[in-house]
């Protein structure tokens, strides 16, 4: 079973919601290669810390191992942690698709 792993920076709060809404969102997005991919670590963070409000400053850092391979990294930036969630999320499952599809047509 792929395992994933939420990580927060001290400005944003990893309420039970978000860590849901994020794990539910990486799961979502890599849905079948659920089975290739053995860990998930997703880290989110505030780039102006909490007593600066910016836009676009939601940061989302996504790595995942499959097996076999080494691990991926993504990034994503919103003007919120589940938009910045969800942007790395589909970065992710994009550059999965085309690594495992790559793979496959050999």
């Amino acid at each position: 079973p792929m395992l994933v792993q939420f990580n927060s920076d001290r400005h944003i709060t990893a309420t039970a919601a978000l860590t849901e809404h994020s794990e539910s969102s990486v799961r979502g997005a890599l849905g079948g290669f659920a089975d290739q991919i053995t860990r998930v670590e997703i880290h989110v963070s505030d780039e102006n810390g909490a007593d600066k409000r910016g836009l676009n400053d939601k940061s989302c850092r996504i790595e995942a191992r499959l097996s076999g391979r080494p691990p991926i990294a993504v990034h994503a930036v919103a003007d919120s942690v589940a938009k910045s969630v969800d942007g790395a999320a589909e970065k992710l499952r994009h550059a999965i698709v085309s690594i495992v599809g790559r793979d496959n047509q050999h």
